[in-house]
């Protein structure tokens, strides 16, 4: 991706339950020159999001606790970040899935295990739209 020059500096957080996703996540993400925080559920994720302030949230669906389509529902229910793109993230690749993530607001759905190039290309995608608008 030579594009990927535009993601120096973009915040984004990913909010997962499994260590290595969240690694994984972090090091593509640090290659292209984003600033990382990771969160490993949704209420990690809740108090780093306002003191973080990311521009995309990637998370996933199957968390304990407070489940993905429960965290984005709530981050989209603050009117501070209404606007931030929120990916959601499943090993499932499921009709429903996708259905209840549009209804909770989320932007968009990867499927796990995502590659280095999905992962950017999502940040980019949310981002330059935002840029734009």
């Amino acid at each position: 991706m030579s594009d990927s020059k535009n993601l120096t500096g973009i915040k984004v957080m990913v909010i997962d339950d499994s260590n290595t996703i969240r690694r994984s996540a972090e090091i593509f993400l640090n290659q292209a020159g984003c600033q990382v925080i990771l969160a490993e559920d949704g209420f990690d994720a809740l108090a780093k999001i306002t003191e973080h302030a990311p521009e995309i949230i990637f998370v996933d669906i199957m968390m304990p606790r407070l489940d993905g389509y429960q965290t984005c529902s709530l981050i989209k229910k603050n009117t501070r970040f209404s606007a931030t793109p929120v990916i959601m993230l499943s090993s499932k690749d499921g009709l429903f899935d996708k259905a209840r993530g549009r209804m909770v607001g989320s932007n968009e759905y990867l499927t796990k295990p995502f590659t280095k190039d999905t992962l950017l290309s999502a940040v980019q995608r949310h981002t330059t739209q935002r840029a734009a608008a």
